[in-house]
């Protein structure tokens, strides 16, 4: 696989919703907002930058916590609400009124929720290997409460912190050893990965969104239907969410493109990057 050159891409930081937040940016154009995943930072949208910087002026923001980010402490400063907020000032502060919104694993969480409350700031959507919310509890089987394990040991104090960091961070690099390319994960990008997660505070600021998450979940009663057009991946060789609980997703979103990749793990854009571009430049033509 070739690897996506960074070495030109401006980094940046600016003021949104109390904190500041660093991003990477390239191109001109219309604005296309990257949000990563767990346990990722700006990095993970590499290859997409290098894409869609040639018709977008395209962001990776290091999400709340993250990378370079701030990171207030306290989980109440991780709960989907302050995510959501962030998205929509961020989106403001770069001095846009909506924008193309992507999002992978938390990421595609968030962005989930933007799309239901600020439909306005979202021009079009695109999500990766995660359900909308209410799929999920719709289609959750106890077999996915047991492949998703980990979000329960989150929710102890302490231990996590100790779990994740054990073996100079073997966790952590170990889950993105399960993509299904195996070229998709170099060393020198686990590295990365790894020194993300080291930095001081990152591993409980990670936490925090799973920390919430329970509360989060059992507390969504109705969900707005989505209107913008969305195009929704999923890597079938997901290890933490099943296909299944894609079920049902046109009951929410009134324009829904749903694409399976069938040999791709949970790190969807990485993995298969060419494909993930293929099919994200066909939706937004």
């Amino acid at each position: 696989m070739t690897t996506a050159s960074t070495a030109s891409w401006t980094h940046e930081k600016i003021q949104a919703n109390g904190i500041q937040f660093h991003y990477v940016t390239e191109g001109d154009g219309p604005l296309m907002l990257f949000l990563h995943g767990f346990p990722e930072y700006w990095y993970s949208w590499r290859h997409q930058i290098q894409e869609f910087s040639k018709n977008y002026k395209v962001v990776a923001l290091d999400m709340r916590g993250y990378g370079q980010t701030d990171r207030p402490q306290g989980k109440e400063n991780y709960t989907i609400d302050v995510l959501v907020n962030d998205v929509k000032e961020v989106v403001s502060a770069l001095g846009y009124e909506k924008c193309v919104l992507v999002g992978h694993d938390w990421g595609a969480l968030v962005a989930w929720y933007v799309a239901m409350n600020f439909e306005a700031c979202v021009e079009k959507l695109i999500v990766m290997n995660v359900p909308h919310p209410k799929c999920y509890m719709e289609n959750l089987t106890f077999r996915q409460v047991l492949r998703s394990w980990y979000i329960w040991m989150f929710q102890l104090p302490r231990f996590p912190e100790m779990y994740l960091k054990a073996n100079d961070f073997k966790w952590i690099t170990d889950q993105f050893r399960s993509a299904v390319n195996t070229a998709a994960f170099p060393e020198e990008d686990l590295k990365k990965y790894k020194e993300n997660a080291a930095m001081p505070g990152a591993l409980t600021a990670m936490l925090n969104y799973y920390r919430n998450l329970p509360a989060e979940m059992m507390r969504m009663n109705t969900a707005p239907i989505i209107q913008v057009p969305t195009l929704m991946l999923w890597g079938e060789n997901d290890g933490y969410t099943g296909k299944d609980s894609t079920r049902g997703t046109d009951r929410y979103v009134k324009n829904l493109d749903l694409k399976f990749l069938p040999n791709c793990s949970h790190w969807t854009q990485q993995d298969c990057p060419k494909e993930v571009n293929q099919y994200m430049s066909d939706f937004l033509m």
